[in-house]
């Protein structure tokens, strides 16, 4: 382990903080608001307006995320952020809503259709090479991700990006994430939920784009449509509840599409861009990479045939996504008293799943702060709680296209390790969380092209 390289982190809330100083933190950066204590106890509790909890236990996530999960919907102030982009999808539905909309993408993200998707990742990686060779030099490598992975899951999603432009809908994203997704103060101040937050409103162009752009390739596809279910649109426009016989209505398709979208390509677009800045500041671990990939794939691209023989790849994106989980913090209501963690949980609380303080926790890891791929070796993986380590969540909501982001992730990463060689360039990344963990203002780097 290079013995000056301490991966970057969010600061620690060390004292209590008043609900204005909580607001502003939120706002922020929402990793901030986690209490230092989080990451040396399994649960903390306090009281703003509500009496909140922070749970970082694997067995009391277990108690939350499946053995009782319907005492514990998502909270409104979550749902809130993500409405006016992805209405009662299936990230913010709950119930029989959520089932059957489940129900009708899980077909998409088989590992038959993953491996079948894997010509067009590596196809994907080939071109992510031409850049960075073209411009042999300092890059972000957060902007070439996201061109890398947009076009990955508009082939799943749409069989093509005709209606999109990967500029256009990813800078809308981000302005979305800038505005709707920060925490608004409004809720810190016990404002009631009807009252419209600024966040909302400054968000309205960025949501137009997105939805129009997904709105001209529904409206195609029903044209042309065929009844085959190739991709994601295909089973959706399909898709019946069995219970109902109702089917998606024009706004349900948008909203899904449009969730499918950006959370196909943004999560996996950072798991890969804190991998590379993690291997450009950790040189003995990015050899290592390299050594395996180049054994394995001599100069050409991978392919998901090849990742078995390439396990360090997966265990360097797993610890990447340990020290900088997609999403660092979720929250819960509570409908009904419950116990977790030996705690009283009461209607109308709030518990928080601080996924990053858990993903650093002093009682759960060996130098958790340190970038240390061989956490996730076969060996060190036995024995350990599957509710330790939750970078897509678990339980019946557990990411439906993890596998798929996996695969690419894979993919993409082997290819660039043994082609590229990466060193730190300035600035150095901040973690900041809104919706998902970004590094701002991006992750500068000197590549190298290997000969």
């Amino acid at each position: 382990m290079t013995e000056t390289f301490t991966p970057v982190a969010a600061p620690r809330a060390d004292r209590v903080m008043s609900r204005l100083e909580t607001a502003f933190a939120a706002r922020r950066n929402v990793l901030e608001i986690i209490p230092a204590l989080a990451y040396k106890q399994p649960i903390v509790t306090g009281e703003m307006l509500i009496r909140w909890h922070m749970l970082a236990d694997p067995g009391g996530l277990r108690r939350v995320l499946l053995e009782n999960l319907d005492n514990y919907p998502k909270s409104e102030i979550m749902r809130r952020m993500l409405r006016p982009a992805i209405g009662n999808s299936l990230f913010n539905a709950d119930g029989a809503e959520w089932k059957w909309q489940r129900r009708a993408v899980v077909p998409v993200f088989t590992h038959r259709n993953v491996v079948a998707l894997a010509p067009a990742m590596a196809a994907t990686a080939e071109r992510v090479s031409a850049r960075l060779r073209a411009g042999n030099g300092r890059r972000e490598m957060v902007a070439e991700m996201l061109t890398a992975t947009f076009d990955v899951i508009c082939d799943v999603a749409l069989s093509g990006r005709d209606h999109f432009d990967a500029k256009t809908f990813g800078a809308a994203i981000t302005r979305y994430f800038q505005t709707a997704g920060r925490a608004s103060l409004l809720d810190f101040l016990g404002v009631p939920e009807w009252f419209p937050r600024p966040g909302e409103l400054l968000a309205g162009s960025s949501v137009r784009t997105m939805h129009n752009m997904v709105a001209q390739a529904i409206d195609a596809r029903r044209k042309v449509a065929t009844g085959g279910a190739d991709d994601l649109l295909d089973y959706m426009l399909a898709a019946e509840d069995p219970e109902t016989r109702r089917r998606m209505s024009a706004d349900d398709l948008v909203y899904n599409m449009q969730f499918f979208i950006v959370a196909g390509h943004e999560t996996t677009a950072l798991a890969l861009s804190w991998a590379l800045y993690l291997l450009a500041n950790a040189p003995e671990h990015q050899e290592r990479a390299y050594r395996q990939a180049v054994a394995q794939l001599q100069g050409r691209a991978a392919t998901a045939a090849d990742l078995p023989a390439i396990p360090f790849i997966e265990q360097i994106l797993d610890e990447s996504m340990r020290l900088y989980p997609p999403v660092g913090l979720l929250a819960r209501n509570v409908l009904a008293k419950d116990e977790v963690c030996g705690r009283e949980m009461r209607p109308n609380e709030i518990l928080f799943l601080p996924i990053w303080a858990l993903h650093r926790h002093e009682m759960w890891w060996d130098r958790p702060g340190e970038f240390d791929p061989d956490r996730f070796s076969p060996e060190a993986r036995t024995g350990r709680d599957r509710y330790q380590y939750l970078p897509f969540g678990a339980g019946p909501r557990v990411c439906v296209g993890a596998d798929f982001a996996m695969t690419q992730a894979q993919i993409i990463l082997a290819t660039l390790v043994q082609r590229f060689q990466f060193s730190p360039a300035e600035p150095a990344p901040k973690p900041i969380m809104t919706m998902t963990v970004r590094p701002e203002p991006g992750v500068f780097l000197n590549v190298t092209e290997r000969t």
